[in-house]
């Protein structure tokens, strides 16, 4: 039995509903299935459950609502923040499967397709023996990321909007589009938000506390060949997808995201398409260091400038911009809202995993902005493909945090508030 019997319903009902965001589109949100999601789906849950102040922010293509104070003293607003999007996998007739009271040994076929998620190549699924594993069919993501912290959004706000006796100051809620494609939070309006402070929820397992990421840039190369008849190329050719190769092979050999792990950063190709007259190329750099993420961007820099040099013309084009920085140099001046996170955590007998990520989240730039943002676990695994998959049992636990978090603010405000008085 639990305390929250409507949030598997719920979770169920949000992954199959298909939000999934574009890259390559030009408006924003990037689709209007997310916003419609966004408008159709999430705000009329939220004005069911009775919160306050729900509405579709359009400049920050973001719904806001509040969960009203129920005290008479002032404590710190937070907010709590969840993304609507999903990511670039299919999301198209998403059919959610449990898998109860899960022995932690067994392979789970995903639907009647021929995939399998298997214990062996995903250990982490034997820490979850006697739970309910949530997947999909196989064809298609689950929409977890971040319909997990959408759900759990939804439910600590339930929570408190029917347990009055549960005390808390002002609460503001974020569900933001496209953080999957990383342009989602610089729409955000953090003065019309009005959080003090505010986490993301939208991390993985039981116990992950994020609030050191990537530093994290983007570059794209547009390669100008020339094309000629190969049986007369000899010293007029110049083959674009060959000086893309060339290009590529004077990065670091171990720089690939392949090769790293723990804070070693890297270069990553994402996409190589070409002919011999043109090509195209786009990367990511990621590094945990600025002054790394700088010395990154100088190499491509200099290898780009010496190969047009040698060519003696301006054949590769670079495009190159920032995409976020590591929000521990900032939340490095904040550690009391870290502190309550991980304590929160401790106080649920979670142990606490704060391995900085290998990515970034909306609250990258969010700290950046002014909000101060944390990333707390919501129990996705997998993300991101055809093997993601989640654990009721955690996402309970993820309300249960959140509920700790709230509960600590109060009691720690009002300690403070109580000195104030005696010494007034």
């Amino acid at each position: 039995m639990t305390e929250y019997p409507n949030l598997l319903p719920r979770f169920l009902k949000y992954v199959k509903v298909n939000s999934r965001s574009d890259e390559h589109s030009d408006r924003f949100p990037s689709t209007e299935r997310e916003e419609n999601f966004q408008k159709n789906v999430i705000m009329k849950d939220l004005e069911e459950l009775g919160l306050k102040d729900v509405h579709y922010n359009q400049k920050s293509g973001c719904v806001i609502a509040t969960i009203p104070s129920n005290i008479d003293y002032k404590v710190p607003t937070f907010g709590l923040l969840a993304h609507c999007d999903t990511a670039d996998f299919n999301s198209v007739d998403v059919k959610p499967q449990i898998t109860e009271n899960y022995d932690g040994k067994s392979k789970i076929q995903l639907g009647d397709s021929e995939f399998y998620l298997d214990p062996e190549v995903f250990p982490h699924l034997k820490n979850y023996k006697g739970q309910m594993i949530i997947s999909a069919s196989g064809d298609t993501l689950l929409g977890g990321d971040d319909k997990c912290g959408i759900s759990e959004l939804m439910t600590f706000a339930e929570y408190l909007m029917e347990h009055p006796e549960e005390k808390h100051g002002e609460i503001k809620l974020a569900f933001t589009p496209d953080e999957e494609i990383g342009t989602g939070a610089e729409h955000f309006d953090v003065e019309e938000f009005g959080a003090d402070f505010a986490y993301t929820v939208d991390g993985e397992a039981p116990g992950k506390l994020d609030w050191g990421t990537f530093s994290a840039a983007q570059f794209g190369l547009d390669i100008q060949g020339v094309n000629v008849h190969p049986a007369v190329a000899k010293g007029q050719m110049i083959n674009a997808i060959q000086v893309g190769i060339d290009f590529h092979n004077q990065l670091p050999e171990h720089d690939r995201p392949e090769h790293t792990d723990g804070r070693e950063g890297f270069f990553h190709l994402m996409n190589f398409d070409g002919t011999v007259d043109s090509a195209h190329m786009d990367y990511i750099i990621r590094d945990f260091k600025r002054d790394g993420l700088e010395r990154r961007k100088n190499l491509v820099k200099d290898i780009v400038k010496k190969m047009n040099d040698e060519f003696g013309t301006e054949r590769i084009k670079l495009k190159m911009w920032d995409q976020y920085y590591n929000m521990a140099d900032e939340l490095e001046k904040h550690m009391e809202i870290v502190d309550l996170a991980r304590d929160a955590y401790k106080a649920e007998g979670l142990t606490v995993n704060e391995d900085p990520v290998r990515g970034g989240t909306d609250g990258s730039q969010l700290t950046y902005m002014g909000l101060p943002c944390p990333n707390l676990f919501a129990g996705e695994e997998n993300m991101h493909g055809r093997y993601e998959y989640t654990v009721l049992e955690s996402m309970w636990k993820a309300v249960d945090v959140l509920r700790k978090i709230n509960q600590l603010n109060v009691e720690r405000n009002k300690i403070s508030e109580t000195i104030l008085t005696i010494f007034d």
